[in-house]
């Protein structure tokens, strides 16, 4: 069978789908191969967001189109959220795509990969969702994994295109989650990290608003499972229930990703998203006393078109206050389509690039504070691997800092084995990472845990 190369852009959940036409690749035969010049079908996966992952996804593609003229690529074909907003206006300009394949058809990828026709479209399912039964090939460091517990999405963000790329609120059930969770923790996954459009919504299509808190309470018992992580948490569906249920499980990571967007109230209001400054940090506050010791991170997006100099001083305000651990801070993309479109884009990109740079060195302020906080005390670390400039130093992340997105624990010195989990005392906190060592004794009980875990698995 061809050997097959894939890019994947985007976020977690777009690899997850990656992953699972990985899967059924393998199980059709396919090779799969990691150097896109030995390749001789490509695949991209595409994220379109927004405008700057607009432009990474084409770039990718004319990348990998390269391939066709010096490498062994015979067949381009080009899958994900690009497909589903610009599948006609990229088969009509780039002549160098011999296929694309749309968010709902990735279990269809080995019968697009062998269609001729490059106008093929497999039959649609629109209430498509992915299950424990589908394939995966994990690409995630191997004791972490991502898990995609609904697709799509109810709400209308003005600014978001999603709904109209992945459809609806589709959520699979508590023991379709808990039964992928188990079979990943079989291969070896000690960490998962849960993932949906609004993982807070779960199960709310199905008639059930508290199958979250149901979902984080039975994953506790998931023998092997060191540890899961919630992510994407709307504010507004962020119930005291699902908050204690996160506290009395002691698996369940110690965070939350609220993606809050703004502090101002009239710009929150604009963006079709509710709340404010005031209500955001009371409900911090409840968060912070209900888990002691949560690590919270939130999104930002500065440059929204009602977005004046008072409106930016309130979310500055809020972030002060509110101490994230966490922060990521995004500029506005109008996107055709959207709710906001109609509002133009006329905060101007000098503007916004420098109220990006003003919250961000706030929030470097903060982090550094918060983790020189940390200097002293042991945390469970997952170590991934040696660092990429020098095999003398470890890399990992404890329970409050998720993969890709948050800083990390840098490991110098002591017995260190990469893929477990080993107490490491923090000597340093910087803005983002933090330096430790592993306590004395630490490699030996690691590796008393894991082989305890292979055994329980086997």
């Amino acid at each position: 069978m061809a050997k097959v190369g894939f890019m994947s852009l985007g976020c977690p959940k777009n690899l997850v789908d990656s992953e699972v036409m990985l899967g059924h690749l393998r199980l059709k035969g396919f090779t799969i191969t990691p150097d896109p010049a030995q390749a001789e079908i490509l695949v991209v996966n595409t994220c379109g967001f927004i405008e700057s992952a607009k432009k990474e996804s084409i770039e990718a593609i004319l990348q990998a189109a390269a391939y066709k003229k010096d490498g062994a690529c015979r067949k381009l074909v080009v899958a994900g959220c690009m497909v589903e907003r610009y599948r006609d206006q990229l088969l009509a300009d780039m002549p160098e795509i011999d296929a694309c394949l749309g968010t709902r058809d990735i279990e269809h990828i080995a019968e697009v990969l062998g269609a001729s026709d490059r106008l093929f479209e497999p039959e649609r399912d629109p209430g498509y969702l992915y299950s424990e039964a589908s394939p995966r090939l994990l690409t995630t460091p191997a004791a972490s994994a991502y898990l995609k517990i609904s697709e799509g999405c109810d709400h209308s963000c003005a600014f978001c295109i999603i709904p109209a790329i992945r459809g609806p609120q589709r959520s699979r059930t508590v023991a379709s989650v808990v039964a992928e969770a188990r079979q990943l923790v079989a291969g070896g996954v000690l960490e998962i990290n849960l993932v949906g459009q609004d993982t807070t919504d779960f199960g709310r299509d199905l008639g059930d608003p508290d199958a979250l808190e149901k979902l984080v309470r039975a994953l506790g018992a998931v023998e092997g499972l060191k540890w899961f992580r919630i992510h994407y948490a709307y504010p507004n569906r962020l119930t005291d229930g699902l908050l204690h249920a996160i506290a009395e499980t002691p698996n369940c990571a110690k965070y939350l990703d609220m993606p809050l967007q703004h502090g101002d109230a009239g710009v929150l209001k604009a963006m079709a998203r509710g709340g404010g400054r005031k209500p955001f940090l009371k409900l911090l506050e409840k968060a912070r006393r209900i888990i002691p010791d949560v690590f919270i991170r939130s999104n930002f997006i500065v440059g929204f078109p009602s977005e004046d100099e008072a409106a930016f001083g309130e979310l500055r305000a809020f972030v002060e206050e509110a101490r994230f651990e966490h922060v990521g801070v995004f500029t506005y993309s109008l996107e055709e389509g959207t709710p906001a479109f109609g509002l133009g884009d006329p905060v101007p990109v000098r503007t916004k690039n420098s109220r990006k740079r003003i919250l961000m060195e706030l929030q470097q302020k903060i982090c550094r504070e918060r983790n020189r906080g940390l200097e002293g005390r042991v945390l469970d670390v997952l170590v991934e691997g040696t660092h990429e400039e020098t095999d003398m130093v470890f890399k990992g992340r404890h329970m409050g800092q998720a993969p890709e997105v948050d800083g990390g624990v840098l490991i110098v010195g002591g017995d260190v084995v990469p893929g477990t989990i080993q107490p490491v005392r923090i000597t340093k906190g910087h803005a983002y990472d933090l330096v430790g060592e592993v306590v004395e004794g630490g490699a030996e009980e690691a590796v008393r845990r894991f082989e305890e875990s292979r055994r329980a698995r086997s």
